[in-house]
């Protein structure tokens, strides 16, 4: 369901750099201004935890974490 977003009292510079925006992209201000939207609240898609580990790097050897070192 799409709804009507409103921006009023914009400073004329923004408004500006907006138009300059959607020039750059081909694209109305309007959509400009949805895509700065969506962008900016977009979620990260969420990694698992074996997914992390996974991308840690293979660096040192177990004794290099060992904290109780004589």
């Amino acid at each position: 369901m799409a709804t009507n977003l409103v921006v009023r009292n914009i400073e004329p510079s923004v408004a500006q750099a907006l138009r300059e925006a959607a020039a750059r992209h081909g694209r109305s201000a309007e959509a400009e201004h949805r895509e700065i939207l969506r962008a900016a609240l977009a979620q990260p898609a969420r990694r698992s935890f074996k997914e992390v580990l996974a991308s840690m790097p293979d660096v040192g050897a177990d004794e290099d974490f060992n904290f109780r070192q004589a």
